[in-house]
């Protein structure tokens, strides 16, 4: 009776461990880390195992609930998923398997360059994007230039036009009216007017009546 209580002990399952990193489970290449397994139990064995990777395989024999496996001088190849399992003395199989844990291996060669392509790229957009405002700059003045010379609508232009028409105009009267001015005084150069010559023409006519013969008098007197 004891053997096959001691033997249906034997056949239950040892429950799972945990699995975690220190300090993270995302390090940098050729730095350390620690991957720790903790059992429920002591004195048990531990073992940690890789996914995909049959040939990996580390064990401890610890009088402690928790083993730390130590990684040290990290290469790329290191990063992958691992889990661990233990297994008692009294045990003839080991226990479930934890949690994968995903350990994350960065090359600083990469965090390097990639910072710089984002600046190449940010100042790039920014130089392209002031080229392009410059040019629009330059060419809404040229437009607003142009536009000022020739006129901004066709009504400006007429009354422009008209202008021009009556400037024009009034400046030939004032021409026509200083060369009556100048004919008249060429023609009458001591300043006589027409009135005055008409009474001159007047009294002229009135003393050939006193010279002309008896008769005449009467048609003379007429005649002016």
């Amino acid at each position: 009776m004891t053997t096959e209580f001691l033997s249906l002990l034997c056949l239950e399952k040892l429950p799972k461990p945990s699995l975690h990193a220190w300090p993270s489970s995302v390090v940098e290449s050729r730095s350390n880390v620690t991957l720790k397994c903790q059992a429920p139990s002591k004195n048990v064995t531990f073992i940690l195992l890789k996914v995909n990777d049959s040939g990996y395989k580390q064990e401890q024999f610890l009088t402690e609930d928790e083993a730390e496996f130590h990684f040290t001088d990290l290469k790329l190849e290191d990063a992958g998923s691992y889990f661990c399992a233990y297994k008692t003395t009294a045990s003839r199989e080991g226990s479930e398997s934890s949690e994968h844990l995903e350990l994350v291996i960065t090359d600083k060669h990469d965090e390097l360059e990639a910072p710089s392509m984002k600046t190449d790229t940010r100042t790039i957009f920014v130089a392209i994007f002031s080229c392009i405002s410059i040019l629009l700059l330059f060419l809404s003045v040229f437009i607003i230039y142009r536009c000022s010379q020739h006129g901004s609508s066709p009504e400006e232009s007429t009354k422009r036009i008209s202008h021009s028409k009556l400037s024009e105009q009034v400046a030939a009267e004032a021409d026509l009216s200083r060369m009556e001015r100048v004919s008249v005084s060429t023609a009458d150069p001591q300043g006589v007017t027409y009135a005055e010559l008409n009474i001159n023409a007047l009294s002229e006519a009135a003393s050939d009546t006193t010279q002309e013969p008896p008769g005449s008098h009467e048609y003379a007197a007429v005649k002016v």
